[in-house]
């Protein structure tokens, strides 16, 4: 088991380990950022965003939370969206959820007395359940929680193009790409789900008009 000074120790070891192989790679990573790509993950500490990619320090702009929502009244995700795409103009924005998603499988039972706040959050994903209540009960059990778990990456990707950062973006010339992808926990690989970009046509109801 590590512990926090076991941490602070491997710290030191890659910090030196870097600066073995490239000097200057600190001093020019300090500079600036210009990641081509945010991350919007679960929060689960098996998906580490540029770990599962191979992505180094400055590629990837990243924000995690308990599977991998995006909702309008949740700032901190909006914030990071807004930040990534009219400051950092990143070329495509990554919704990346994965099988055995223990937030998913959580809002698939009953309320817990244990964990209000978390209720709350996992209303969303109860929502999407209930929008696609028919096909989920229609296949078999055993599918039911990773179908789930994909239609929850589809439905928030559709929630970043419904937002007035992505649409105004779109609208400006800057033109993100959308993505959502569904990370395996037993082999490693991720496939991609849906991809939107700016020629997407939006449904009327969610259009941002300026």
């Amino acid at each position: 088991m590590h512990t926090p000074s076991k941490l602070l120790l491997e710290n030191k070891a890659w910090s030196q380990d870097m600066i073995a192989r490239q000097p200057n790679y600190f001093n020019e990573l300090a500079k600036e950022q210009r990641p081509e790509f945010l991350w919007i993950g679960c929060a689960d500490s098996r998906v580490p965003a540029e770990t599962v990619v191979n992505a180094q320090p400055g590629e990837i702009f990243v924000h995690r939370n308990i599977a991998n929502q995006v909702i309008t009244t949740d700032f901190n995700c909006l914030s990071v969206l807004q930040y990534a795409i009219s400051v950092l103009k990143v070329k495509h924005v990554i919704v990346c959820g994965h099988y055995g998603c223990g937030g998913v499988m959580a809002a698939m039972q009953p309320q817990s007395a244990d964990l209000l706040i978390a209720n709350k959050w996992l209303m969303h994903i109860k929502d999407i359940y209930r929008l696609h209540q028919d096909e989920l009960e229609s296949i078999d059990q055993s599918k039911k929680v990773n179908r789930l778990i994909e239609l929850n990456i589809i439905e928030q990707v559709y929630r970043l193009a419904h937002t007035s950062i992505i649409q105004s973006a779109w609208k400006h010339g800057h033109k993100p790409t959308i993505h959502g992808w569904v990370y395996g926990l037993n082999d490693g690989l991720i496939d991609e789900l849906i991809k939107l970009d700016h020629n997407t046509q939006i449904n009327p109801i969610y259009r941002y008009a300026e």
